[in-house]
């Protein structure tokens, strides 16, 4: 190859990078080797956190080092497991810094399965494209149902293990079987009648549509179109929780929730009563709490409620009333005390100018008051006639006088 003439140069050598930088582009550019179906045992499966797949081809004569990149592997239907035999399709090319050639895989399917295989791409590219696996078009699984519908075989492990999660997380939920066949020939019309039938007569909150792993074979009657149509036809969601984790089918991609295993259905089916119990407890001290705060809340407006009504209320009024009138009562006395002791000055000074107008007083200087028997008082002497008999009051006492000479 002309790619190889540089080896010609015995006498100069040549870098390990540019060596095998250069083997690399020999591989990559035969096109035998970059569009290649490879067929061997699985090993050494890992999945690291990246999500990168990384496995092993063997067979008795040798061994093919295998990379899927993440953003491949999520598309993947299939998960493949240690010891089983596949099928992959990819490019070969060197990987510089470990020195080893590799595969590139970019699609897997189980071994013997690649007719069965292309039919499932074929009826998966078909309802994908007519929008059946949309996450707009899904319903979403009631939070807390009271009927749960299972579609199994009566006789499978995977009924037991729903019915003993359902009993054990939420078991006040009522549940009901439609029993029927999950592999053969007749297996997706019967399974498609059963989910008919709760449809119908039951008219549960949700479906569950389980059966343990297996192959691809095993699994057709959940490959099938019929089936597909009648998951979206359901007037209850429906789980499906066909297979194990690894495992894909077309009722997985209609169905409203896609379960890893028939238990994890059954889980995602109802809440658990131990984390009910726990949400309820810390809503009643949630509750407890509020309710407190608002009493303490309204305690307090009711105590500034009560003291704006104390302060408009009558009995605040009679009571401030009751004070003023003790004010006037108090003013008033005062007053009339004051009053009082100003009537007994004038008083006092009235008595005192009576007492200098008083006659008796007078009279106790030495003068004396005379007066005619009639009474009335002589106050000029031609009022007196000569004989005439008179009274003279003095400071002490009367006495009688006549007249010897009268006035002329």
């Amino acid at each position: 190859m002309e790619q190889l003439d540089f080896l010609q140069q015995t006498n100069v050598p040549v870098s390990v990078t540019d060596l095998t930088r250069r083997l690399r582009g020999v591989i990559e550019s035969e096109d035998g080797l970059q569009n290649v179906w490879v067929q061997g045992e699985l090993s050494n499966f890992s999945r690291p956190k990246s999500g990168h797949w990384y496995f092993t081809l063997k067979d008795d004569g040798a061994q093919l080092p295998c990379v899927m990149w993440r953003s491949t592997a999520e598309l993947q239907i299939h998960v493949p497991k240690d010891g089983e035999s596949l099928e992959v399709h990819g490019g070969l090319s060197l990987y510089e810094a470990g020195g080893r050639y590799q595969l590139y895989v970019d699609e897997i399917r189980p071994a013997g399965a690649g007719a069965l295989y292309l039919e499932f791409l074929k009826l998966k590219t078909k309802l994908e494209a007519e929008g059946l696996f949309a996450a707009e078009r899904k319903r979403a699984v009631p939070a807390a149902p009271r009927r749960i519908g299972i579609v199994s075989s009566p006789t499978g492990a995977a009924l037991r293990d729903i019915v003993n999660t359902l009993t054990r997380r939420y078991p006040l939920v009522e549940v009901f079987l439609a029993g029927t066949q999950v592999q053969g020939p007749t297996a997706a019309a019967q399974v498609r009648h059963a989910i008919q039938r709760l449809n119908h007569y039951v008219v549960p909150d949700v479906i569950i549509l389980a059966r343990g792993g297996g192959s691809l074979e095993d699994l057709a009657a959940f490959n099938s179109e019929m089936l597909a149509r009648a998951i979206v036809a359901s007037a209850a969601p429906i789980i499906c929780g066909v297979g194990h984790e690894t495992d894909f089918t077309i009722a997985d991609f209609v169905a409203d929730l896609r379960a890893p295993t028939p238990t994890a259905a059954a889980e995602l089916a109802t809440p658990d009563r131990f984390e009910l119990a726990a949400g309820i407890a810390e809503q009643q001290l949630s509750l407890g709490r509020a309710l407190a705060d608002l009493v303490r809340e309204k305690s307090w407006e009711l105590d500034a409620m009560a003291q704006r009504l104390q302060a408009r209320s009558p009995e605040a009024k009679i009571s401030s009333s009751r004070q003023r009138l003790d004010d006037l009562t108090v003013r008033s006395e005062r007053a009339l005390q004051q009053q009082s002791r100003l009537l007994r000055a004038n008083l006092g000074g009235l008595q005192s100018k009576l007492g200098a107008l008083n006659p008796t007083d007078v009279l106790s200087r030495g003068y004396a008051v005379v007066s005619q028997k009639d009474g009335k008082v002589v106050s000029r002497a031609k009022l007196v006639k000569s004989g005439e008999t008179l009274k003279v009051q003095v400071s002490d006492g009367d006495f009688g006088v006549t007249v010897n000479d009268g006035s002329k």
